[in-house]
């Protein structure tokens, strides 16, 4: 490896406001290297951790955007929205049958437990980026055609209610600040909606919808439901400081605050070549100020993971001898029995030969190849 191939991974903790995107094209100018990408996008109103990967650990990838993943998010109940989170039209602002003045914590959490766990049948968002027929769902929805998803499976290993908070807001927009008030000042107004917004964590199977479950959580219990935060706190085995998933140890890489980067959005104006001035947000990796150029590259690099502790953390790991790895690296098999995709690594020179796979009961073949450092 060279100063200017670097191969390893960072968790940046994504602001609101910017797309995932935005945060690999901050990493790419920071590190000067094109080969940049994440590990599964978040939505420009979610914040949180987002792995991103440079060099050869782009390979590894593919195999961390199929890990579980943990979120803390908040859900308001009592009125649901166009695209089920806070970015949304409102809908369906009143209801005369149910209200959220008549819920505990306790009752909404055994309705979660009863619907919303294990393994369950979910109906993506109609503003998602699932493709129809070649084009984007929320694309169609933009353009006011019908978009019609089928569920799919997916897997809630925990939807924890941590505390509610009643209130109430005007009912004017999505994402009011919730209002604290005695419900019984709010039955005669009619500027007041009574919502209730709940705290959750929810860990869950790669593909989950969480603006969905708020969708459904509101839809089961008769009142409406979307999201108003949503906070990724672990992907697989990388997890950010102040994840509360309880994966330690030996099921989780619990990354650091010294190997999670923070950032921020800022605002920035400019010409497009149609000549219209264009004002957007962009991400800026939260550096020391005082840093810049080749300094600021070695202080991110000094907090990425490893290609190693990429490579560790995103699959089962495999440890080779030398004689083994060249084998590898001439597309050779070796007597080593595996179910799964395996990395296999060379301990005592921390070198990371290739991705593997099963090619009998006594054999491994390799899948991809990395290059020797």
């Amino acid at each position: 490896m060279t100063m200017n191939q670097p191969n390893g991974l960072l968790v940046i903790d994504k602001p609101q406001g910017i797309t995932s995107f935005d945060a690999v094209a901050a990493v790419r100018g920071a590190l000067h290297i094109k080969k940049v990408g994440h590990a599964g996008t978040l939505d420009p109103m979610a914040t949180g951790a987002l792995v991103i990967a440079f060099g050869h650990a782009t390979r590894l990838l593919n195999a961390i955007v199929e890990h579980d993943k943990t979120y803390e998010a908040t859900i308001r109940l009592g009125m649901g929205t166009t695209t089920d989170d806070a970015e949304g039209e409102l809908i369906d602002v009143r209801h005369d049958d149910r209200s959220v003045t008549d819920m505990t914590q306790s009752a909404i959490q055994q309705v979660i437990e009863a619907r919303f766990t294990g393994d369950i049948e979910q109906v993506p968002n109609t503003f998602s980026a699932i493709k129809i027929n070649g084009k984007r769902a929320y694309d169609l929805a933009r353009e006011g055609k019908a978009v019609e998803l089928k569920a799919r499976p997916v897997h809630i290993s925990e939807f924890a209610v941590l505390a509610v908070r009643q209130g109430y807001v005007a009912g004017e927009c999505a994402g009011e600040p919730l209002q604290m008030a005695d419900w019984a000042q709010l039955q005669n107004s009619d500027s007041a909606v009574p919502v209730m917004d709940v705290d959750v964590r929810v860990s869950c199977s790669s593909g989950t919808y969480i603006r969905a479950l708020a969708r459904d959580l509101g839809k089961e219990l008769g009142v409406g439901g979307h999201l108003v935060r949503l906070r990724r706190t672990r992907v697989g085995r990388f997890a950010l400081p102040d994840d509360t998933s309880g994966l330690i140890g030996d099921e989780a890489m619990t990354v650091t605050r010294d190997h999670t980067v923070g950032a921020h959005s800022e605002t920035k104006t400019f010409t497009n070549r149609e000549g219209a001035t264009v004002t957007r947000n962009k991400c800026v990796l939260d550096t020391p100020a005082e840093l810049s150029g080749d300094e600021r590259r070695a202080w991110l690099l000094d907090r990425a993971l490893s290609m190693e502790q990429a490579a560790r953390g995103a699959m089962p790991s495999l440890d080779i001898t030398p004689g083994e790895a060249a084998e590898l690296r001439f597309g050779r098999r070796i007597a080593r029995s595996i179910d799964v995709p395996t990395v296999a690594i060379v301990p005592q020179t921390h070198d990371v030969v290739a991705i593997v796979e099963r090619a009998n009961s006594h054999q491994a073949k390799p899948a991809t190849v990395f290059p020797a450092e």
